[in-house]
């Protein structure tokens, strides 16, 4: 047996000449910044996304920093963000020299606990910024709601959610704006690192495509302190050749998860949890295990390759281990870090080796094991 985690390959070969052909387009134009793919792809994203306006970045990272830095926050600002996520969340607000307030997440669906934010809701906080997590949307509304009573932002990291709706609609334009990543790993992803934003606001959205390109509306102009963060034209026309299969990869993944949830429904795993309101895109299908390292070690034995999304909680990481104020404790993301384990989906993950997966992880749980990770 052997099943990668991911496949990024396979993808590539399924759309080759198309790829091949959309990158040569690009050699060919002479026109290596920016221009017409970068400003196409973008056209493409924001109606996709049911937004009215998208800039194109240089990664998801950025796409969260210049979102903030356009929103005025910065230092002296809080920024309300989850306990359990990958550090990059927390990394675009340190960037602006504001301070990440952690909140915990829902136990059920690992998003952002709205009932908690209030709590953590200070004269300081400027916005909050919800992550759509593992590939589902978190309830939004009432995030939204305490925006809108508060007065503060609502900033949507959705590196994960890529084609997800929240009661019906797109992600992509219901907070003020919407970061996004184009990792090669994502559900949609680029040959490299890519990211954009998405807003319905056109003043905000204006206002980024002026700071990723050095604060300059035209050359030599420049009307704030910008960064250098442009989407390439390359990685643009690539997007743009994925994007028309997104949706049929989308439902390659879901069916993946289905076997999943089916054949693994009678063990003693936690298995995710989809509100009703909820259509993930399952960029991860992450189960919960008291005996989380020794499953993923007879997985490996077994020839499954599997992942731990997060091992390490941010407020746990070196990088802020030096940050005069303290996080506090986060027991929920400190035992999800413990419990969870990401099996192998993907577009190109198939039924068999799907089945093969759930066989294999329901046999290892037929084994004794200490617990405890």
């Amino acid at each position: 047996m052997n099943v990668p985690f991911l496949d990024l390959r396979a993808a590539y070969l399924e759309l080759k000449n198309e790829i091949d052909a959309a990158v040569e387009r690009v050699l060919d134009s002479g026109w290596y910044i920016l221009g017409a793919e970068v400003n196409a792809f973008e056209d493409d994203w924001a109606e996709y996304c049911e937004a009215d306006h998208c800039v194109g970045v240089a990664n998801g990272l950025d796409a969260l920093t210049v979102a903030l830095r356009a929103l005025d926050i910065g230092p002296g600002d809080e920024v309300i963000v989850p306990s359990n996520t990958f550090i990059a969340t927390w990394l675009a607000v340190t960037a602006v020299g504001a301070v990440p307030v952690p909140v915990e997440p829902d136990p059920r669906t690992y998003n952002l606990d709205h009932e908690m934010i209030a709590e953590a809701i200070t004269p300081r906080t400027r916005a909050l910024l919800p992550v759509h997590l593992y590939g589902q949307p978190v309830d939004l509304d009432p995030i939204l709601a305490i925006a809108r009573d508060r007065g503060l932002f609502v900033i949507e990291d959705a590196a994960q959610a890529h084609g997800a709706r929240y009661k019906g609609r797109r992600i992509g334009a219901h907070g003020d704006v919407v970061c996004w990543s184009f990792y090669p790993g994502k559900n949609l992803g680029a040959m490299g690192d890519a990211g954009a934003v998405t807003t319905n606001c056109g003043a905000l959205a204006e206002r980024i495509r002026i700071m990723r390109n050095y604060g300059s509306p035209q050359k030599y102009v420049h009307e704030a302190v910008g960064v250098n963060s442009r989407l390439d034209p390359i990685q643009a026309a690539i997007l743009r050749v994925k994007l028309p299969y997104l949706d049929t990869w989308t439902r390659r993944r879901r069916d993946i998860a289905a076997i999943y949830t089916q054949e693994l429904a009678k063990t003693d795993l936690v298995l995710p949890l989809v509100p009703a309101w909820a259509e993930p895109v399952w960029h991860l299908y992450v189960i919960r295990s008291l005996c989380r390292d020794e499953l993923q070690n007879a997985l490996q034995s077994a020839g499954i390759a599997t992942l731990t999304h997060y091992p390490i909680p941010p407020h746990r990481q070196a990088a802020y281990a030096s940050q005069p104020l303290s996080f506090g404790k986060q027991p929920l993301a400190e035992q999800l870090s413990r419990e969870v384990l990401s099996l192998p989906i993907g577009p190109h993950v198939d039924a068999r080796s799907s089945m093969m997966v759930s066989a294999a992880t329901a046999q290892a749980l037929e084994t004794p094991m200490t617990g405890g990770g």
